[in-house]
C-alpha cells in the first residue's frame, strides 16, 4: 500500500517542523523552497571572516525544539544544543542610565531598586502577573486552534474566563504598564509589543504575557548560533524521510471539488493527500490560489512592523555590551507614531544590537564583534527607501556613538544590508513585514487566519502570518496545531 502524501511549501521553521510531525504520522512529505537555501528568514551567512544569523536573534521556549527530537524518538541533545543566558538584555538610555536585566529575577529587581529606584515588590508582581496570563491563556491561545468549536468546550477556558478582567485586554500594553509608574521601566515593557511587530500603545494589555517567556521561563543561545535550529532540525527531516527541494517555486495549489489535490511545480503537477502552505498567507491566496475567493478582511488586516538591519563586523571589543542590547528612543510614543501613523522612521529610533561573538568566538576575528544591528521599520508601502536607509544609517551611527562614547563608523570593516523589500523578495513576507499582520487591537488574535481553509479539504497553513503568529516559538506551535489537525497517514 502507498503511504499518504504531503507537499509543505516553504522551508521555514514552521514548514520545516511541519514536515517533520507529518513524516512522524507516516506521510511521504517533499518540502519545496523556491530559494536556493532552506531556513526562510532563520538562516546565515559568513563573509571577511565574520559569521551572521541573518534573521531572528532571540530563542525561547527552547522545549519546542526539543520536543520535535522527542516525537521522533531520537534525544535532541545528539543534534541541538543551548545554553540559558544570564542576563537577558542590557538596556542603555540617553541620560548614561544602563539596566542589566538579569535572568534571575531576585537579581533582577535588585538592579532596578539600584538603577531605577523602584521598589522589588513591583517588579515583582509584573513579572507574576505575565505568569498569571501565561499559565491561565497560553495553552488556549498559542497552542490550540482558536477557529474550532472544541477549544472552546474545555476546562482551561471556563478556567480562564473565569479571570477574564485581571489580563487587561480592555487596556493596551501601555496602559497596563503605566502601574509600574517608572518612565524607564514603562519603556522597557512595553518593547515587548514589538516581539509580535506591533505598537504598545495600540497592542491588548493581554500582550503582557511576552515578558515571562524572557524572565519567567528563559533566554538561550543554541551552541553555534541561531541557525543550528534550522540545521538541526534539517537533519532530523531528512533521516525521517523528508525530501528537500530548492530552486522550486511553487506556481500553484490546485483544488478540484473542495479539495487541495496538488500543486504545480517548475510546470510539473504534483499529487499530494496534504498540502500546507509556509508561505505568507497573503501571496498564498494572490498567487497559489487565485481560483478561491480570498478572505479580503483578514488580507488587508495592518501589517506588523517590518525591520532594518545592518550586519557590521566591528574591530573592537565592548565590554559594556552583551549578546542582546538595547539602546532607547527619547520618544517611545513619537517613535511608533512614525511606524503605525506615517509608516517612516522616527530621527531617534530605539538601536538593537546582537553580538554572539560574545559566546560564540569563531563569530568574529580576534579582538573583534559581530554586530546585528537593528531599527523597527514600517511595511513596505512603497516608501523609498534609498533616501530613507542612509538617513537611518547616519541616525543609528550617531546614536550608538554617544552612548558608547566610540566613534562606530571608523570601526566597521564590514557592512551588508537587509530591509523591508529585500525582506519581502527573499521571504515572500508580504510587504516586508516580520509577523504577518500587527496585533494593534483586542480581537487581532481572533482575526488571523486559521490553520486549515475553512471551505476547502486538506489545505493547512503554518507560519508567522497565520495563527498563533510570528517569532519562533509560535511559528513552531503553528505547526504542532496542524498536526492535531491532521490524520495519521
Amino acid at each position: 500500500m502507498n503511504p499518504k502524501k504531503a507537499i509543505v511549501i516553504g522551508s521555514g521553521i514552521a514548514g520545516i517542523s511541519t514536515a517533520i510531525r507529518l513524516a512522524v504520522k507516516g506521510y511521504e512529505v517533499n518540502v519545496f523552497e523556491a530559494n536556493p537555501y532552506l531556513g526562510g528568514k532563520l538562516t546565515a551567512f559568513e563573509s571577511n571572516d565574520y559569521r551572521f544569523d541573518s534573521g531572528p536573534s532571540l530563542f525561547t521556549l527552547p522545549y519546542l525544539v526539543d520536543d520535535l527530537f522527542k516525537l521522533a524518538n531520537k534525544n535532541p541533545k545528539d543534534y541541538f544544543n543551548y545554553q540559558k543566558i544570564e542576563t537577558a538584555c542590557h538596556y542603555f538610555w540617553e541620560d548614561g542610565t544602563t539596566l542589566l536585566a538579569y535572568a534571575e529575577k531576585e537579581r533582577f529587581e535588585k538592579e532596578v531598586e539600584q538603577k531605577l529606584g523602584v521598589e522589588p515588590k513591583v517588579l515583582s508582581e509584573k513579572l507574576n502577573h505575565a505568569k498569571l496570563i501565561h499559565e491561565k491563556t497560553g495553552k488556549i491561545f498559542m497552542e490550540k486552534s482558536l477557529h474550532k468549536l472544541s477549544t472552546w468546550l474545555t476546562k482551561d477556558v471556563l478556567k480562564a474566563l473565569g479571570n477574564i478582567f485581571s489580563y487587561d485586554i480592555f487596556n493596551t500594553m501601555h496602559g497596563a504598564n503605566l502601574r509600574l509608574n517608572n518612565k524607564k521601566l514603562v519603556q522597557l515593557f512595553d518593547r515587548y509589543a514589538t516581539y509580535n511587530g506591533s505598537s504598545p500603545y495600540m497592542a491588548p494589555g493581554i500582550m503582557n504575557i511576552i515578558p515571562h517567556l524572557e524572565h519567567g521561563i528563559g533566554t538561550f543561545l543554541p551552541v553555534g548560533g541561531m541557525h543550528q535550529i534550522t540545521l538541526s532540525l534539517v537533519k532530523l527531516a531528512e533521516e525521517l524521510g523528508v525530501k528537500f527541494h530548492s530552486n522550486a517555486k511553487v506556481q500553484k495549489i490546485e483544488i478540484d471539488n473542495k479539495k487541495a489535490k496538488s500543486v504545480l511545480v517548475n510546470g510539473k503537477e504534483l499529487k499530494a493527500d496534504l498540502i500546507v502552505s509556509n508561505m505568507d498567507v497573503v501571496p498564498t491566496y494572490r498567487k497559489l490560489l487565485p481560483q478561491l475567493k480570498a478572505p479580503e478582511k483578514t488580507l488587508q488586516q495592518e501589517r506588523s512592523s517590518s525591520a532594518l538591519i545592518f550586519y557590521w563586523g566591528i574591530k573592537k571589543e565592548f565590554k559594556q555590551l552583551g549578546l542582546h542590547n538595547i539602546l532607547f528612543s527619547e520618544d517611545y510614543k513619537v517613535e511608533f507614531d512614525h511606524l503605525f501613523k506615517y509608516y517612516s522612521l522616527y530621527n531617534d529610533p530605539t538601536v538593537y544590537i546582537n553580538i554572539t561573538s560574545k559566546y560564540e568566538k569563531q563569530d568574529a576575528p580576534a579582538g573583534c564583534e559581530n554586530w546585528f544591528v537593528m531599527i523597527n521599520a514600517p511595511s513596505n508601502k512603497g516608501q523609498n527607501w534609498d533616501e530613507i536607509i542612509p538617513e537611518a544609517r547616519k541616525n543609528i551611527l550617531q546614536k550608538v556613538s554617544r552612548i558608547l562614547n566610540q566613534n562606530i563608523e571608523e570601526l566597521i570593516e564590514f557592512e551588508e544590508i537587509l530591509e523591508p523589500r529585500t525582506i519581502e523578495s527573499k521571504t515572500s513576507s508580504y510587504q516586508g513585514a516580520l509577523y504577518g499582520a500587527a496585533s494593534n487591537n483586542r480581537y487581532a488574535a481572533f482575526l488571523r487566519h486559521p490553520n486549515f481553509h475553512r471551505k476547502i479539504d486538506n489545505l493547512f497553513f503554518v507560519g508567522g502570518s497565520v495563527h498563533p503568529g510570528g517569532g519562533i516559538p509560535l511559528c513552531l506551535l503553528s505547526a504542532k496545531i496542524v498536526d492535531d489537525l491532521t490524520p495519521k497517514a
